[in-house]
């Protein structure tokens, strides 16, 4: 018997739950509700197409993205999120990172185990001792809080490293194929707030320092591929690569965000993980191939 659920997970059942442990808050997405819509562009670097055939990623193209906030309820010490789609018609790439370099369960099944142990009881709490027991018996699960919480909250948007829990299948035009993870790595560094500077923050101010940056022609991301190596585990997406921090990167490109965006347009679709121009193959792991469905249902429900 599973240690995690005695009923098999669906895409349904996790939005469900996500929405649950939100608050069930009307006609927003259940994660990343908090979010600001922007365009830019994207120029290829000359070393892309060693790494990958992906027109998306070997040719400059407009972008459409959208910065956010992790849960569904606004919080300054969450994870934050950059959701971006390269290319053009035939060839769109649509990828998804995060401020953390790992998920936070390795299957759907232990997902909504984790999720239905943060549900909030009648005072609109969660019970902690069922969170308690649920993290010792689950540790893995631990590792995306445990980062997050070792890492001060950013500056602003356009300071962050963002990560890609995945490992994707890279095609080069030889043919030759090797598992990467995209690190989209701010073109002026990292810059943290400290803990008070964070507190003495208002909600919104990562959305108003990305309309001034933005302004200002202040945001700009390298698009790294990390390259695997033997033994990097590809299905679990709970545990970091080896030297993750250090290893052999390649910069594909460079993203420039110029303006801002009404929400609407980032609101009227998804960006769709499972959608990716041919070089770029979906991940293996059982929450990749899961995300398609959970997207479009969780699109449905805001409509």
């Amino acid at each position: 018997m599973s240690r995690f659920s005695t009923d098999a997970a669906t895409p349904a059942s996790i939005i469900e739950a996500l929405k649950a442990v939100a608050g069930n808050p009307p006609k927003v997405r259940p994660s990343f509700a908090r979010g600001r819509c922007v365009r830019g562009t994207y120029a290829a670097s000359d070393r892309a197409a060693e790494i990958t055939k992906s027109r998306s990623f070997t040719r400059p193209s407009r972008v459409l993205a959208r910065f956010s906030l992790g849960g569904g309820d606004p919080d300054k010490f969450v994870l934050r999120g950059f959701s971006f789609r390269l290319g053009g018609d035939g060839h769109r790439s649509d990828i998804l990172v995060q401020s953390a370099p790992v998920h936070f369960a390795r299957t759907l099944d232990q997902m909504l185990a984790y999720l239905k142990a943060r549900m909030p009881g009648p005072g609109g709490k969660p019970n902690m001792r069922k969170v308690r027991a649920f993290s010792a018996t689950n540790p893995e699960t631990l590792h995306q809080t445990n980062y997050i919480a070792a890492h001060p909250p950013p500056r602003s948007f356009a300071d962050i490293i963002y990560w890609g829990v995945h490992a994707f299948p890279a095609t080069n035009a030889k043919g030759e194929t090797r598992f990467i993870k995209f690190k989209i790595v701010p073109v002026g560094g990292e810059v943290a707030l400290t803990k008070d500077e964070a507190e003495a923050k208002p909600v919104d101010f990562l959305h108003d320092d990305l309309e001034t940056r933005i302004a200002a022609g202040d945001v700009r991301f390298n698009v790294m591929a990390l390259l695997d190596c033997p033994g990097d585990p590809t299905m679990d997406v709970t545990i970091r690569w080896p030297d993750e921090d250090h290893r052999e990167a390649i910069r594909l490109g460079t993203i420039v965000i110029t303006g801002i965006e009404a929400n609407e347009v980032c609101d009227v679709s998804i960006f769709d993980p499972a959608n990716l121009a041919e070089g770029i193959g979906h991940p293996p792991d059982e929450i990749f191939a899961a995300r398609r469905d959970a997207y479009a249902i969780s699109l449905a429900k805001r409509r």
